[in-house]
């Protein structure tokens, strides 16, 4: 009917109308052009689809529907709390010394009775001592370069900073744990390990059966019990001290934070522990830290025992103890290299010195 494709366009033209009339109808962007003329199928190559050249198509680019947040989130840790269970930290020296004397004079005499012409022979005195501690240094490093800072950047992670609170973080840990625990071989010692510390005292064998507060996750003793454990820890402090030391002085009470839980437990007239301490001892404070619970492989600075520690802040006007360093933080100058940077700071630790013992008693196995 049609010999070419002009033609069969005006024939479609012409008859449009009508077809729609009878209810024809299409797609929008897929209209009919034309009429096919007779000889279409001798005029169009009808060939298979050759073989691709390309490797077959399987999507986009995944890296072109990946975000990347631009906040970097941080593994977190324990909280470092050596210095505020102590209630004091100070810098002492600096550290170049490797020694420091902490000088402490004790009143000696006696009396006579008084007579006009009596001389007498009693003598008031003081005996003086220089208890000494030894210093340790301890350092970090960090390194980056030109490159890795780039691809680093390209991940919106700043390297060189995060690098610095890492290092930071790592000395400030450490200098925690030598608060705590000091530095073995050297006249380094800890908030818990001085050995002029007095002997942890030992719980009351609990209604439940043992000693402890917590089995697991679950508290197996009960409020009375728990509060008589602590009364015993305050009491030895009084007792130690003579007297220098009561209910109502300034303390603190540390523990582990499973063994804090226990303080919530309730007792038959629906009073718990912590209401029980501050109705009784007005200026103490619960403080917990990690390294007051038993050892274990996810708390390896554990005691062998869940244990509490009592520190009466001042006896008679004088500091019990403060964390000392010698320097909290040098750092040296940055290294620059071919195509890389290098830097190291250094901290100083003298561990907690404690001026008076006495002013801290300890309970070992809650």
């Amino acid at each position: 009917m049609f010999q070419t494709l002009e033609e069969g366009r005006a024939a479609f033209l012409a008859h449009r109308d009508k077809m729609i009339e009878q209810g024809a109808s299409w797609h929008n962007g897929a209209e009919p052009r034309g009429f096919m003329p007779d000889n279409f199928s001798m005029d169009m190559a009808l060939d298979a689809l050759p073989t691709l050249m390309t490797d077959p198509n399987a999507g986009i680019p995944a890296m072109l529907t990946t975000w990347i947040d631009p906040e970097t989130y941080r593994v977190v840790f324990a909280r470092l709390m050596a210095a505020e269970i102590v209630g004091d930290e100070r810098k002492r020296g600096d550290w170049a010394e490797q020694t420091a004397m902490f000088p402490i004079a004790e009143s000696t005499g006696e009396t006579t009775a008084y007579g006009d012409y009596s001389e007498g022979t009693a003598e008031s005195d003081i005996n003086a001592n220089w208890p000494q501690r030894q210093q340790f240094l301890f350092q970090s490093v960090i390194q980056y370069g030109d490159l890795e800072i780039d691809r680093y950047a390209k991940a919106r992670i700043n390297l060189a900073g995060e690098k610095q609170v890492a290092r930071a973080r790592n000395l400030n840990t450490f200098m925690n744990t030598a608060y705590f625990f000091g530095v073995a071989g050297l006249q380094n010692y800890g908030l818990v390990n001085d050995p002029l510390l007095s002997a942890s005292l030992s719980p009351a064998t609990k209604a439940y059966g043992g000693t402890a507060w917590q089995v697991g996750t679950q508290t197996r003793a009960s409020a009375n019990e728990i509060f008589t454990d602590i009364q015993s820890v305050i009491t030895q402090a009084v007792s130690q001290t003579g007297g220098l030391a009561n209910q109502d002085s300034p303390m603190t009470l540390a523990m582990s934070p499973i063994s804090a839980m226990a303080l919530t437990t309730t007792n038959a007239f629906n009073v718990n522990v912590e209401d029980l301490l501050k109705k009784n001892f007005k200026n103490l404070e619960v403080k917990k830290a990690v390294q007051y619970g038993a050892a274990s492989a996810g708390n390896p600075q554990g005691a062998a025992a869940s244990f509490m520690q009592l520190v009466v802040h001042e006896v008679e006007g004088q500091k019990t103890a403060f964390c000392a360093f010698g320097e909290k933080l040098r750092a040296f100058p940055i290294i620059r290299r071919e195509s890389s940077y290098r830097q190291k700071a250094a901290s100083g630790s003298w561990g907690t010195v404690i001026r008076f013992p006495a002013g801290i008693s300890s309970m070992a196995g809650i």
